[in-house]
């Protein structure tokens, strides 16, 4: 869509276009709000601004809107909204051998337990084994520290998914 359309949309289908880029409703509503855009790197620039400005709730609130990594179950289950968005970030993991796909299930039980949250990672580009020992890696942060991370791994997520919405990176 041109930024033109997206300025155009009516609320709702507005709100369901931001929706697709990040699960977190006061970043959504604050997005479409903010409406009309002047330009993409605007539109980029003041998701940023928006989405680090939010709390730990909002974020852990986004995170919920994302399958494990590894879990293709679920993601065409539950998260079928955005299957398309993930199947494509997460390619890699389709390849992944069996062993590597229990290790990143046994990883992301772990994650969650010590953090309460699911493990969020950046996984465009990145194989199952480097992800794997991102989260392996990632599992001796402290707790604040690691919700930093993770935020800033959903707003990579987040401007990949604005740029591809916005007709491509730029």
């Amino acid at each position: 869509m041109t930024l033109d359309e997206l300025n155009a949309l009516p609320e709702a289908e507005a709100h369901e276009a931001f929706a697709r880029c990040c699960g977190a409703s006061r970043w959504v509503g604050q997005m479409v709000a903010r409406r009309p855009f002047v330009g993409v790197q605007s539109v980029l620039g003041i998701a940023f601004g928006f989405w680090m400005g939010l709390g730990p709730e909002d974020w852990r609130e986004a995170f919920t809107h994302h399958p494990r990594i590894g879990d293709l179950e679920s993601l065409k289950r539950r998260f079928a909204s955005t299957a398309d968005l993930a199947s494509r970030e997460q390619s890699a993991v389709a390849a992944a051998s069996r062993v590597v796909l229990e290790a990143l299930a046994e990883g992301n039980r772990a994650y969650e337990e010590r953090f309460g949250y699911i493990f969020i990672v950046f996984a465009s580009g990145r194989s199952a084994e480097e992800m794997l020992a991102l989260l392996k890696d990632r599992l001796g942060n402290d707790p604040e520290a690691e919700l930093r991370i993770a935020a800033k791994e959903q707003w990579k997520i987040m401007r990949l998914r604005l740029d591809t919405m916005l007709g491509g990176p730029r």
